[in-house]
């Protein structure tokens, strides 16, 4: 599955972002999908995902109760909507499929194919 990006940009601290993630392939469907985030200087961290059929999701301690992920299936896109963004939020935000269906794992390993990155920066 190939993965395209999108929705990032500069925002102020409080603001909201969604971003976009659509594929192309047959297998998008029936992979979990994940969202991970990498800023300067640091490793690349999960931040949610979503098994195949949008039924189970998970996220980083620190944005749970502030972004969502979804998933449209019918439309090959997966969704983070991000509320009250924070300056740390600020990074390069990366879709990836995952190799389960429904397992959702933080492990950047676990996950096949990866769009290539879309810009957040939250300024203060």
């Amino acid at each position: 599955v190939q993965l395209q990006a999108s929705g990032g940009g500069l925002v102020q601290a409080g603001d909201s972002l969604r971003l976009s993630c659509a594929a192309s392939g047959h297998t998008f469907s029936s992979s979990a999908m994940g969202w991970f985030r990498q800023a300067p200087g640091k490793e690349r961290e999960f931040v949610a995902g979503i098994s195949w059929d949008g039924i189970t999701t998970y996220y980083a301690e620190s944005v749970k109760g502030r972004f969502t992920i979804s998933r449209d299936n019918a439309n090959n896109t997966v969704y983070l909507q991000m509320n009250s963004l924070k300056p740390e939020d600020s990074a390069v935000y990366y879709c990836a499929a995952s190799l389960y269906r429904r397992r959702i794992t933080t492990t950047p390993d676990d996950y096949a194919s990866w769009g290539q990155g879309t810009l957040v920066t939250v300024s203060s």
